[in-house]
């Protein structure tokens, strides 16, 4: 377990994180998500150490990452993929980090399979693609078998298998038991590896929920209907309380009146026939910039036709 109390980092005027509490359980997926300049990376780096807080704590498994005498054993950190010396192969640069603490020769080939990373191994780093880069910071993370994950953007530049790869790595580790905490940009993949998301916004914790129940939240409670004749459901619809809008020929968007009540209603008149009767959700992407639309601190331009 990952936990964080008042953690806050200013750099002089500027407050990168600001005072935020948060747990990340173990034998889940916990998504960390947010804007650019949200704070995620500061905060990953205060978790391992790398930064050291302004004030506040952050702990894994009750102690602080400083203390592990062995942190690859504890702790699996993917940060910077590139951050591996560019004229070492990739099978050197793990044997380096596993002589570091005393981790089998043979855990390095386990890896290098694990990560699909056979055919490159004895090639050097600096001729990787972003893609094989990514495996290889993945491969050390995984290296001393840790039972916490800490995972920066790792499907970045990899390929659909490898994105599918890493997401099944991430909820079969966290189905073992381990504390698995990843962040990433890509909100359809984070829907499907997720299931417990924090979301920051200009250093501050914004939802830290289920990502049913942050779905839930963003949910309009609308219901699209259609039916064989859209005007008199319509007021049908209004004589008992609806709220309906033509979103376009013969479909109705309706609020105030649930799915279920919607059909009752169509039976009980003659000659009326519901074609479709679909429940709006908002997907992951939908909820996440309602939440942070006012927390984004370098908001894009807006396109021509925005603007008008």
């Amino acid at each position: 377990m990952i936990e964080a109390h008042s953690l806050t980092k200013r750099y002089g005027s500027k407050t990168a994180v600001d005072g935020i509490d948060f747990s990340v359980a173990a034998g889940r997926v916990t998504g960390f998500l947010g804007p650019n300049g949200a704070g995620k990376s500061t905060t990953m780096r205060m978790i391992v150490g790398l930064d050291r807080p302004t004030s506040g704590t952050v702990t894994i498994n009750g102690v602080s990452y400083a203390t592990f005498r062995a942190p690859l054993h504890e702790v699996g950190v993917l940060l910077d993929a590139k951050a591996v010396h560019p004229g070492r192969s990739a099978r050197n640069h793990l044997r380096a980090l596993a002589a570091t603490h005393r981790i089998r020769p043979a855990r390095v080939d386990e890896v290098i399979g694990l990560t699909g990373l056979d055919s490159v191994a004895d090639k050097r780093v600096n001729g990787f693609s972003l893609g094989m880069g990514q495996r290889l910071g993945l491969a050390a993370a995984l290296l001393g078998d840790p039972a916490t994950l800490i995972l920066d953007e790792p499907v970045n530049g990899l390929d659909p298998e490898g994105v599918m790869w890493v997401r099944q790595l991430a909820r079969g580790l966290a189905a073992e038991g381990r504390t698995v905490f990843l962040s990433s940009h890509l909100m359809s993949e984070m829907a499907q590896t997720a299931e417990h998301l924090i979301v920051l916004g200009r250093g501050r914790v914004l939802a830290d929920a289920p990502v049913s129940e942050i779905l839930a939240k963003a949910s309009d409670d609308s219901v699209l209907v259609r039916a064989s004749d859209a005007d008199r459901l319509n007021a049908l619809l209004v004589d008992h309380g609806g709220v309906v809008a033509h979103v376009e020929t013969g479909q109705l968007s309706v609020r105030g009146i649930a799915a279920p009540r919607i059909a009752e209603l169509a039976a009980a008149a003659e000659s009326l026939v519901i074609h479709e009767l679909t429940p709006v959700s908002k997907s992951l992407e939908e909820a996440y910039m309602q939440l942070t639309r006012d927390e984004v601190e370098y908001p894009a331009s807006q396109t021509r036709s925005e603007k008008r």
